[in-house]
């Protein structure tokens, strides 16, 4: 995985990715670009995440923060290992439109974290949307409920260093394997997303929309073949191939249908793939 920046001294690294040129709407007129800056992006001590949203969340839903699974502060989930309800009392800073910090916000539950087919942590915070908004004029990131698609031009903002990374969606992953670990269906970015430590958790975003398609986690960086900070890619045969300088991100589209009324996960709920405990 990218590694969390204080992971820099542990295993994990990180990856980004970046944004392309808009990709036109599918009518004859162009879609103007969304504008994408760090606005609802957080800085996390040792990652970077968003506070973020579903299609049906309601303004007065506590809000949630999307990262890593291995950003997680109790340590990396192991393979196969699903957390939920796990108190936490972790701070984040966020971020408005210009990457200046304009409030800390705290969370009181790991909602869902695991590094098993994917690698994200979701908390939940102990403010709503609305009050958000009210005291600071900033929105949480939409999480977009379809699958990505391959040339979709994205970025990654990262709320630990301030920067983002342009690219586009190269293509998708059947697995990526780093480590003990295996992630599904990921997201690997075109070269120009040249992520670094501290980036892991970072939104990537559709420039098109504003919203988030995937959550940064990992690149390649020494050209090793399925080890910590070097993922392989595993197609359905079995085949394995490695490129190194190259990042991927794991999808989020999946995670809307695993919470219900009032931002409450519910990973019985009619559509939800995610791992279970």
């Amino acid at each position: 995985m990218n590694k969390p920046l204080l992971a820099a001294l542990s295993s994990l690294a990180i990856a980004g990715l970046g944004a392309t040129p808009a990709v036109a709407a599918p009518h004859s007129v162009a879609k103007p670009k969304a504008t994408v800056d760090f606005a609802g992006t957080v800085a996390l001590s040792n990652c970077s995440g968003s506070v973020i949203r579903f299609p049906n969340s309601a303004d007065s839903d506590p809000a949630l923060v999307l990262t890593n699974g291995h950003c997680l502060e109790t340590g990396f989930p192991e393979p196969g290992q699903v957390i939920t309800g796990q108190s936490s009392s972790r701070t984040f800073g966020l971020l408005n439109s210009a990457g200046g910090k304009v409030a800390t916000l705290r969370a009181d539950q790991v909602v869902y974290s695991t590094m098993t087919d994917t690698d994200v942590t979701i908390y939940r915070l102990t403010t709503t949307y609305a009050k958000i908004k009210s005291a600071y004029g900033i929105s949480p990131l939409t999480v977009n409920d379809a699958h990505p698609t391959a040339g979709t031009a994205i970025k990654v903002v990262s709320g630990y260093w301030k920067r983002t990374y342009s690219c586009n969606v190269d293509g998708f992953v059947y697995r990526l394997k780093e480590g003990d670990w295996t992630w599904k269906d990921s997201l690997r970015y075109t070269s120009s997303c040249n992520t670094i430590g501290g980036t892991s958790g970072s939104p990537v975003i559709d420039t098109a929309t504003g919203k988030v398609v995937a959550v940064n986690n990992t690149g390649n960086e020494d050209g090793e073949r399925c080890t910590e900070n070097n993922p392989c890619e595993v197609d359905e045969n079995g085949n394995v191939t490695i490129h190194q300088g190259i990042n991927y991100a794991e999808e989020t589209y999946q995670i809307p249908a695993c919470f219900t009324t009032g931002n409450k996960l519910n990973l019985d709920a009619s559509g939800c793939v995610l791992p279970k405990p």
